[in-house]
């Protein structure tokens, strides 16, 4: 499904247009000047243009998240992100073509489905630097294609091409989410707020959110946006341990817990787990 969204992409070696052209049995994606990326079996090209210094989550985590998902348990922030880009994807449907939504750090790409869901017109890019996960995205919806890239480096994507840009739990680049905005263009940015998952957080000793996290993402962005919206969503989700046991693994706790001993602990908790799932959703405009 690359081919809807080619007219958007740029070469992440020189920066200029990408064309899909014939490769022996596959194809690829070539720029003038030469440099080719092939189309994996999965769906997904591989933008990064070299190598990268981090490889993003597992296939353990990206199946954790694919089934914690798939589940419906964070529908809620879909249907949020959904509802906060429908201004900007109508704005750039009227000026004709097909508006474009990139998901930086898009994971399996749940999110961005919901979002072309809601906007019929638009047509998705995800962009992740995990294999395991572009291989989902490359599936999540029909008009969606999927990209392996580094959100923290320069994004294979031409300059003013994004209608809105969603970046849910992931590195923030200000500078390039800006450049690939449209002027009139929306980034959508979702954060943990500080009671996010509190009741697992002693109990299965996880990772604490950050107290300056919400200065923090402001921080990141100040050079390059304005803030427009902010707004808190929660949900309390009742578990049974197993769904403890992927909620955690999907995340960033899963880099630092013993896995034993998380199941000792998750072994001892009463079901149904009652958990809070709390996010903010920040709205910005290119400044």
């Amino acid at each position: 499904m690359v081919d809807i969204v080619t007219t958007y992409l740029r070469c992440p070696v020189c920066r200029q247009p990408l064309a899909a052209v014939p490769a022996g049995a596959a194809r690829a994606l070539r720029c003038p000047r030469g440099h080719s990326f092939d189309l994996a079996r999965q769906g997904y090209v591989n933008l990064t243009a070299g190598r990268v210094t981090h490889t993003g989550d597992t296939a353990e985590m990206v199946a954790a998240r694919d089934a914690f998902l798939s589940a419906g348990h964070y529908d809620f922030v879909s249907r949020a992100l959904a509802d906060a880009s429908a201004g900007a994807v109508a704005a750039a449907a009227a000026g004709g073509g097909s508006p474009l939504v990139v998901d930086a750090g898009a994971g399996t790409g749940r999110h961005l489905a919901a979002v072309l869901d809601a906007a019929p017109d638009a047509v998705g890019l995800a962009l992740d630097v995990s294999k395991p996960a572009v291989r989902r995205a490359a599936r999540a919806h029909p008009r969606a294609a999927a990209a392996l890239a580094d959100s923290w480096g320069t994004l294979p994507i031409a300059d003013g091409a994004a209608a809105v840009l969603l970046n849910v739990f992931a590195p923030r680049n200000g500078a390039e989410f800006r450049r690939v905005l449209r002027p009139d263009g929306t980034l959508l940015v979702v954060t943990p707020a500080d009671d996010h998952l509190a009741e697992l957080v002693d109990r299965l000793d996880l990772l604490r959110v950050d107290p300056a996290k919400a200065d923090r993402v402001a921080g990141s962005l100040a050079d390059h946006f304005e803030p427009a919206e902010r707004s808190t969503h929660r949900r309390t989700l009742p578990l049974d341990r197993a769904q403890v046991r992927t909620l955690v693994g999907m995340g960033p706790s899963a880099w630092h817990t013993d896995g034993h001993g998380l199941d000792a602990r998750i072994a001892g908790l009463a079901e149904p787990v009652e958990v809070t799932a709390s996010v903010v959703l920040g709205r910005y405009r290119p400044g």
